[in-house]
């Protein structure tokens, strides 16, 4: 006699390339890792919604560079400029895995390797009224060694910005796409699809602006029953893991992410997030510690943008994120035109 038997796994288990939901930018890693919502002169931000792009981005560049975990890095660089009424941003997005010992199939060493992912991006954002809207179309690549596959994919995205300026929201879909070459033959495997929605609102008095960002709108139970945690209690009567409650709320919350600026002047702001999901994922059962919060802070020092960000993924291990940004129209020297002594003027 069979059964059948519901089995759910972690959402971050799923699909292909999930490497570009990492982003590298000091600023969205402080702020819990994603928002979609706050429209200023941010360059990285183009990474995480495609409204968002304005022409206070023309002229940037920026470089973001993340030592994650072990010796795996992570990188993201990008140029905006204008096109007709909007805006364009080409950008790179780079995980490196670091380097391997490659074995053959009886234990013979064949020699080191590395493996890597790409994501080459090139996006266009525009304004209507006070409204906005974007897309991204993005071509992907996989190396792992003798593995390789190849994608494409865009994002689509909207934004909204109140008169005053102090209210903003957004939706993205992202990563609607497809494999184009697979690791295996006959094996086409998803592209990580989502749906994130957000709003950001700056105090009228006060020098914060807070964030919320909902992930993962598409299927609303992220969660995820590990039949082997410590302390798992087993059914007596059917010899199965008993499966543990999850009540609604916490359902709810793992699509939450808050974030925190605190704008103390022009050239210097602090910045705190939290993010449900990890702290709920990455945590050891008893020793939660700081796991699903993080802070950062941005200071201009003359014509550069200097942020750094902290996440905390597990007990004991931080990632540091660096960002460094610049528009090179502040670079450009003002050449005083003299008058012509034969001119009489």
């Amino acid at each position: 006699m069979y059964t059948l038997s519901q089995c759910r796994a972690q959402v971050a288990a799923s699909g292909i390339y999930k490497f570009m939901n990492l982003h590298p930018s000091a600023r969205i890693a402080s702020l819990g890792g994603i928002n979609v919502s706050i429209i200023d002169k941010d360059l990285n931000l183009s990474l995480q919604n495609p409204a968002l792009i304005n022409t206070e981005m023309r002229r940037q560049v920026a470089f973001n560079t993340v030592n994650f975990v072990s010796d795996i890095n992570l990188g993201y660089a990008a140029y905006a400029f204008g096109y007709g009424p909007g805006t364009c941003t080409v950008g790179l997005q780079y995980i490196n895995y670091g380097k391997f010992q490659g074995a053959s199939a009886t234990g013979v060493p064949t020699g080191t390797f590395t493996a890597g992912e790409y994501n080459l991006h090139i996006s266009y954002g525009r304004q209507f009224k006070r409204f906005s809207y974007g897309s991204s179309l993005k071509l992907i690549y996989s190396n792992m060694n003798v593995a390789k596959s190849t994608g494409i994919a865009t994002d689509l995205g909207t934004a909204y910005r109140s008169k005053d300026s102090l209210f903003t929201a957004g939706l993205v879909v992202k990563n609607l796409g497809y494999q184009l070459t697979t690791y295996t033959a006959g094996n086409r495997e998803k592209l990580p699809f989502e749906i994130q929605a957000g709003f950001s609102k700056k105090l009228k008095h006060m020098p914060l602006r807070l964030s919320v960002t909902a992930h993962n709108l598409q299927k609303f139970d992220l969660t995820y029953n590990n039949p082997n945690k410590p302390g798992q209690q087993t059914d007596l009567a059917t010899g199965e893991p008993v499966v543990e409650k999850i009540t609604f709320a916490d359902k709810a919350m793992r699509h939450l992410i808050i974030g925190s600026e605190l704008l103390l002047s022009k050239n210097f702001h602090f910045r705190f997030g939290y993010n449900h999901m990890r702290r709920k994922e990455m945590t050891i059962e008893g020793k939660r510690g700081m796991v699903g919060f993080a802070w950062g802070f941005g200071i201009r020092l003359n014509r550069f943008l200097i942020s750094y960000g902290s996440s905390s993924f597990y007990i004991g291990q931080n990632t540091n994120h660096f960002s460094f940004a610049a528009n090179l129209n502040d670079f450009r020297r003002k050449i005083k035109v003299q008058p012509n002594p034969g001119s009489g003027k």
